[in-house]
């Protein structure tokens, strides 16, 4: 998959026509890195495929919503034959009531469920139903943690123990960011100390229950129970945000893994087999207060778009028929992955962790394990950076950034694991023969 050698690439001359038409040349910002970024002309199983005529094994996937690879073709043949008979109605379907019905019989929690169309639209409504359902404005979330670009989810964090968010973004009114508490992940003593203060304020929680949005952080034993507890005991909405964590850590995702069951939950990603989608669902009786049968309001013209549910009913048949090989594969090749990176860590001499979990994983530059958003800070960018473009001409795509995760999915072959493994010893190894970089 060597990369051949153009005079001037076609990304090159495309991202810098895209930079005048487009703020940053691009329509999401994960999606930039230096010098610039490839275009995809298409894709197939586990490949990407540039328009400069390049292959890469993808270990991105659209930042986990291909679990079962690209242009798998029972979605594809599913997707065609709903455009055959329309896009869009403005009317509800009865594939929405079972694909409904479906969702539910994994993620029991949500007793009812609205569609959306986005994991930012979903986290939205989840939060401003919750927000109707307590009466109450405040809510927590975790430094680190990555619910869309809204504004009451869209903060940063101040010093100590707990805080009040401030915008991390120019648009956030501070009011607006004023009700958001941001407490470090992890933390138990953080949490029951705010919840001493503001616990009777709070209308919810919401968190990543595994964090993949800051590489990969995954849940301290027992923390996701206190977490359960602790809501209980002040009757705040507990809401697990898991657009990437759901059918990806276990068909059930994160609330099947580790035994915990929210009031609320978000679902995306896989859930639309490559095609926009989301969900939010709960209790009965907080589903209840959302519009029309209640006072909450929520609605969307694309919602419960009828080629998107062809898509994620096609992939939840899938998954619920093959979860006994499907997620076994998964985790065998992960632990493989991950097991080389810790190796090559170990033999060149890097001072690197490596955090791994179902199928997806990570590798941070760093000397201290990554617990928590400040332990990742701690990781050395300029090493990570030398890392993902050693693999880029390597002919191995993972998300350009230290703060996303890496992503498998079935399609990933033998072949596709092993020039992985090889890639992975030449990058590691080419780093610690670098040395510091400059």
């Amino acid at each position: 998959m060597a990369e051949p050698k153009l005079a001037i690439p076609k990304s090159k001359e495309l991202f810098e026509k895209a930079k005048t038409l487009l703020p940053g040349g691009v329509n999401s910002p994960v999606r930039a890195f230096e010098p610039y970024p490839f275009f995809v002309e298409k894709a197939q199983g586990s490949k990407l495929f540039s328009v400069d005529g390049n292959a890469y094994i993808d270990y991105c996937m659209s930042y986990g919503a291909l679990i079962l690879g690209h242009c798998h073709p029972e979605i594809l043949d599913a997707a065609r034959e709903q455009i055959s008979k329309g896009t869009v109605y403005g009317a509800p379907t009865e594939l929405e009531v079972k694909f409904a019905e479906l969702i539910r019989q994994v993620y029991p929690s949500m007793e009812m469920l609205r569609l959306v169309n986005s994991g930012t639209e979903a986290t939205m409504h989840a939060i401003r139903l919750a927000r109707g359902f307590t009466g109450r404005k405040k809510i927590i979330k975790f430094e680190g943690c990555f619910h869309g670009s809204h504004d009451s989810v869209l903060v940063k964090a101040g010093s100590g123990a707990a805080w009040f968010g401030t915008p991390s973004s120019l648009g956030v009114p501070e009011e607006t960011a004023g009700n958001t508490i941001v407490l470090p992940y992890n933390n138990f003593e953080s949490l029951e100390e705010t919840l001493k203060r503001h616990g009777n304020e709070i209308a919810a929680l919401i968190l990543e229950p595994v964090v993949a949005n800051s590489g990969l952080i995954l849940p301290k034993e027992g923390y996701l129970n206190f977490l359960r507890k602790k809501t209980d005991e002040y009757g705040i909405v507990l809401i697990f945000d898991e657009v990437v964590t759901g059918f990806r850590v276990a068909l059930g995702g994160a609330q099947e893994y580790y035994g915990v069951k929210p009031d609320m939950a978000t679902l995306g990603k896989i859930l639309g087999g490559g095609f926009p989608i989301a969900v939010f669902g709960g209790k009965r009786e907080i589903m209840e207060n959302l519009a029309p049968t209640g006072k909450v309001y929520q609605a969307g013209t694309f919602s419960g778009n009828p080629v998107s549910v062809a898509a994620g009913y096609t992939v939840l048949k899938l998954l619920h028929r093959e979860r006994e090989k499907v997620y076994p594969k998964l985790e065998r090749n992960c632990e493989r992955l991950a097991k080389a990176l810790k190796d090559g860590v170990l033999d060149y001499d890097l001072e690197a962790q490596v955090n791994s979990l179902a199928s997806m994983f990570q590798i941070f530059f760093t000397t201290v394990p990554v617990t928590d958003y400040a332990t990742v800070k701690t990781s050395e960018i300029q090493k990570f950076n030398i890392y993902f473009k050693n693999l880029l001409k390597q002919g191995v795509f993972i998300p350009p950034s230290q703060f996303e995760t890496c992503f498998l999915s079935t399609a990933h072959s033998e072949e596709d694991i092993n020039a992985t493994l090889t890639a992975f010893d030449n990058a590691l190894k080419n780093l610690a023969e670098a040395g510091n970089p400059p």
